[in-house]
């Protein structure tokens, strides 16, 4: 009776949400793309009368010199740049009090992000921090952030979190170490600049990560309650990009025009999952990340296959529009054929990025309490399209530890 009443009150909720992100205005930043797209955005800032920026970033963009970079075309246009170049992997509030410190010490009036996901959502906080004058902790949960941001650019180097569209940034509690999101249409960023020879230097299995998060965006917005035709147009135009450009990424680094349809691809997945949301993939995704410091988009790679056969039974149409859409089939067939070679489509393209298929690290007396996390993030966040049990994610999990 009680799992019976949660799935109503889930439903319930998520037709709520779904009434809410089509009244909620949500922005979408002004997108320069290609090989001036740094000049652009750089000259952009400049006409806005802001003068003075706080770049967020971390070392490694650093010795790699793409700071050096970005801050030379500011300065060549006359905008002044102070450097937090202390962002590390999944950024939690000591971070974002450090960046905010630097933020008010100089008097900057705007936040620029340089990096992947990390570097953005660690940019978009401070950003929120610096106009609220609130901790981090208040900022917390949805539409909390009451007053507009300092104005947020993001310069992403990685193509995949698609947090440069996104209405939210994630950081980590140092107290819990849970991962913590503020959602809230407000940090949408004004700018973002996608420039492909940002992303040459990337390493291939990092490549193979981050497109394979863009890729899990894309599918979990596509087979969520709330999607849209608006949403599904975002969900495949990113879709046929990944299919087409993220194995050339990945063993061709150099390869510009598919690092440019990459950045894109992230790009539009953003623009489908920030209205149509995510699903258990993310959750339990989250969770490993939160507990184990597993990469994102590596834990994403692992874990969407199974969530996929978990959900089959009630997204098997879905699914198999996603197979007619790359021609994995004879159209004849059956939804529940189609939807297999869907999944089997995904597993074929683990092997193909040299992805492992399962994790050793997840310790079987920390399986429950996983599942728990993971089911406590989905239940009112995302509109899943078949309700997941805590017994049935436990078993998720242990299939997702064991090497089949």
């Amino acid at each position: 009776m009680e799992q019976k009443l949660y799935y109503w009150l889930h439903r319930a909720y998520m037709l709520g949400l779904k009434i809410a992100a089509k009244v909620l205005p949500i922005s979408k930043p002004t997108l320069f793309l290609g090989k001036e797209a740094l000049k652009q955005l750089c000259h952009s800032v400049s006409i806005m009368d802001i003068n003075k920026v706080l770049i967020v970033t971390d070392s490694g963009l650093v010795k790699l010199g793409l700071v050096k970079k970005l801050t030379f075309e500011f300065e060549r246009v006359g905008v002044h740049c102070e450097i937090y170049d202390g962002v590390e992997p999944d950024p939690t509030y000591h971070h974002v009090e450090d960046g905010l410190s630097l933020y008010r010490k100089h008097r900057c009036q705007a936040v620029v992000a340089l990096g992947g996901g990390s570097s953005i959502d660690c940019a978009k906080v401070v950003a929120a921090c610096a106009t609220n004058h609130k901790p981090v902790r208040r900022l917390v949960g949805l539409l909390k952030v009451w007053k507009s941001p300092a104005p947020i650019f993001v310069v992403p180097t990685t193509a995949g979190t698609g947090s440069e569209v996104t209405v939210a940034a994630v950081v980590s509690d140092p107290t819990s170490h849970q991962k913590t999101p503020l959602m809230d249409p407000k940090l949408v960023p004004i700018a973002a600049a996608l420039e492909p020879s940002l992303m040459l230097a990337l390493p291939a299995h990092i490549t193979a990560q981050t497109g394979m998060d863009a890729l899990t965006h894309a599918i979990e917005a596509y087979l969520s309650g709330n999607a849209t035709p608006e949403t599904d147009r975002y969900a495949l135009a990113a879709f046929s990009l990944i299919d087409e450009n993220l194995e050339k990424a990945v063993k061709f680094g150099q390869n510009v025009t598919a690092r440019q349809n990459m950045a894109l691809a992230s790009y539009y997945a953003g623009l489908a999952f920030t209205k149509a949301s995510l699903g258990y993939v993310h959750a339990i995704a989250h969770t490993l990340g939160a507990k184990y410091g597993t990469p994102h988009g590596l834990a994403n790679a692992v874990v969407l296959p199974h969530v996929l056969e978990f959900s089959k039974s009630e997204a098997k149409e879905r699914m198999a529009k996603l197979a007619d859409t790359l021609g994995l089939t004879d159209r004849h067939v059956s939804d529940s054929i189609k939807a297999q070679a869907f999944i089997d489509y995904i597993k074929q393209l683990q092997k193909k990025l040299d992805l492992p298929s399962h994790f050793d690290h997840i310790l079987q007396e920390h399986i429950a309490e996983l599942a728990k996390q993971s089911l406590q993030e989905a239940r009112w966040n995302y509109p899943v399209p078949k309700y997941m049990q805590q017994e049935e994610c436990e078993r998720l999990i242990l299939a997702v530890s064991v090497n089949k």
